[in-house]
């Protein structure tokens, strides 16, 4: 339980089927660790106290479980290694994969508990045929999470409930409404949560107390443009607050070098490419693809899908060959595959 109408209303409607429910929610950081101050009553402390509120007046007990450690270790860490190393990453990703999905899970089985509920907006069928769990987009698309829920195992699918996946968001407030739940008209949150106010290369700077050193710009034969303020300020696509331009035209980054402390500028056409390369894939509907696959994949959280050939060339990395060139791919970010509403898998580009 987040602090939020989904996680909220999730528990109200596994109450009303009969489960026997507890409320949880995780500890995820220390005001330190995020460069907030102790006296600080910061917006983590806040859901705590709605979702208890919640909790209370659905009559099951609540607890908060501590897991700051491995947030700090699985998410936090990953997340300012990656712009160290020129990579863009997804820390919400992360949190699904470590935290509520591996961290919460075994939680949930060693005090002998059948099922984790979230608010998640996707759905989750068993496939007899395939004997197979399979992952599935929620009926109201605007809200879908299949993307960051990608990395879900077979076991973990097998004691998930999904209850908001057939459900619109509209619907969703209306029940928090008429219930009388304090956060009915609580917005959703959208940022990374452990950054808070600041831009994320602030929160890398005052987490690692580095500062990190200027470089080049350059373009695609090596000629320097001019100087940039430290890599982890860039992200592929990146066009503001560059401030240089080629032949006067819209100026775009392409790619960041760590090793030579090095960042690429060029024209928008040349961020398309057609293949990519992912490396630790999961695969859901299918255990492994045996065949190269026409399917859709989409590379970003917010992207459309799109036509892609996809090929598995050995246990751990996915070849994908998309119909039309694609912008501004990333490494870093997931690639996810699906066939119509059903999540084949995905993995993490590389």
């Amino acid at each position: 339980m987040s602090g939020g109408v989904d996680s909220s209303v999730a528990a109200y409607l596994i109450t009303r089927q009969g489960y026997e429910c507890i409320g949880a929610t995780m500890k995820l950081y220390n005001n330190e660790d995020i460069g907030i101050s102790q006296k600080h009553t910061c917006c983590s402390a806040e859901d705590v106290d709605d979702a208890r509120s919640v909790a209370y007046s659905l009559n099951i007990p609540y607890y908060v479980f501590n897991f700051s450690d491995s947030f700090k270790e699985n998410v936090i860490e990953r997340f300012v290694r990656a712009y160290e190393n020129g990579i863009t990453p997804n820390p919400c990703i992360d949190c699904n994969r470590y935290l509520k999905f591996e961290k919460l899970f075994l939680r949930a089985r060693e005090i002998d508990f059948d099922y984790i509920v979230t608010g998640h907006y996707a759905q989750i069928e068993y496939d007899k045929d395939k004997g197979r769990y399979l992952l599935k987009k929620a009926v109201d698309k605007t809200k879908d999470q299949s993307y960051v829920l990608y990395c879900m195992t077979q076991e973990q699918l097998k004691h998930t409930l999904f209850p908001l996946g057939k459900m619109k968001k509209s619907e969703v407030r209306k029940i928090a409404g008429e219930t009388g739940f304090v956060n009915a008209k609580k917005h959703d949150s959208q940022d990374i949560c452990f950054v808070q106010d600041k831009k994320y290369y602030d929160f890398i700077e005052q987490y690692t107390g580095k500062s990190y050193p200027e470089g080049d710009f350059v373009d695609l034969n090596g000629n320097i443009l001019g100087r940039h303020e430290g890599i982890i300020r860039y992200t592929i696509g990146q066009r503001r607050g560059l401030g240089v331009s080629i032949a006067n035209k819209p100026t775009f980054v392409l790619s960041v070098n760590p090793q030579q402390n090095t960042v690429t500028l060029g024209k928008e056409q040349d961020l398309y490419t057609k293949t990519l390369i992912a490396g630790n894939i999961n695969l859901i509907s299918e255990e492994r693809l045996k065949e190269p696959l026409r399917l859709k994949a989409k590379v970003r959280y917010r992207q459309a899908e799109q036509w892609a050939i996809v090929t598995q060339t050995d246990d751990d990395t996915l070849k994908i060959e998309f119909e039309e060139p694609q912008r501004a791919v990333t490494k870093g970010q997931a690639v996810v595959l699906y066939n119509e509403d059903i999540v084949v898998g995905g993995g993490i580009i590389q």
